[in-house]
């Protein structure tokens, strides 16, 4: 067990996808046991499911599972945070870590409602987390030490790869990775419909894209080595590879690519809580 997270107590608010996905990832990984672990949410049936599936404690009070917890996990949708917030903040005190996995609320909109002294991480998941193959991204508050970062680093870990970066970044993260997942699955979807106008069943050509996306990821994390080098090597003289990689620039795909994170991350930066 991970000297970090040991011994500690971690609340969980909301237990939705993401919230689940973390239980999940701490109780697989053996960071902490269930009896350490406390959930809140509105939702009874949810709560019920989360208890009967991992042996949780669960409260239809925020307030109360913060009393109990070291660290407090806040996996609320970003529309009622401000609400959460005020309702938890006389509970809170200064030895507690509160990470966000709301989508746009910032380090400074947090602090401002619970008090500048407690200590604040900011994370942007994305939902591979839900099988323990995520990417997240954490920033942290003024108040945030090395060992607290270490903390969070260690829960997000145990859902998939984690980075540190600056809060000027985390908008950019969002419009990466975060909405990475929905512009994997379009390319996914246009290849497999690609497979069938050119005869193969839906099965087969499903079979065929999925299994070739997960190849391909998993040769490119194996040899670390650049994707322009990689494509170099199925790419033959005159060959079928170099006429579709033609199509594909004269579409455009690799400027709209790019649109579509930079588009993202504009809207990230327009839906986020700034004060």
């Amino acid at each position: 067990m991970s000297a970090s997270v040991l011994n500690k107590k971690i609340g969980v608010i909301g237990c939705g996808n993401m919230g689940e996905a973390l239980i999940k990832g701490i109780l697989n990984a053996g960071l902490i046991p269930k009896e350490n672990i406390f959930v809140s949410d509105v939702r009874e049936d949810c709560l019920k499911n989360l208890k009967n599936t991992y042996g949780v404690s669960t409260f239809s009070s925020n307030t109360e599972a913060v009393s109990k917890s070291d660290i407090i996990i806040l996996a609320v949708k970003p529309q009622i945070v401000e609400g959460v917030l005020r309702e938890i903040a006389p509970g809170m005190k200064p030895s507690h870590i509160m990470i966000s996995v709301a989508a746009g609320i910032t380090v400074r909109f947090l602090a401002q409602h619970l008090g500048e002294k407690i200590k604040v991480i900011r994370t942007m998941p994305n939902t591979p987390a839900l099988i323990q193959e995520g990417a997240t991204a954490l920033c942290a508050g003024k108040e945030v030490r090395e060992e607290d970062l270490n903390v969070a680093r260690e829960i997000f870990q145990s859902v998939g790869k984690v980075v540190v970066v600056d809060e000027s970044l985390m908008d950019a993260v969002t419009g990466l990775s975060g909405s990475g997942p929905a512009y994997f699955l379009f390319i996914l979807e246009a290849f497999i419909d690609a497979g069938v106008k050119m005869g193969l069943t839906r099965e087969v050509s499903s079979l065929l894209t999925v299994q070739t996306c997960l190849g391909t990821t998993k040769l490119l994390l194996a040899t670390s080595e650049h994707p322009a080098k990689l494509r170099d090597k199925v790419t033959s003289p005159g060959g079928t590879t170099i006429c579709g990689l033609h199509a594909l620039e004269e579409g455009g795909v690799r400027a709209s690519l790019i649109s579509a994170v930079e588009a993202a991350t504009r809207r990230s930066r327009e839906l986020g809580r700034k004060d």
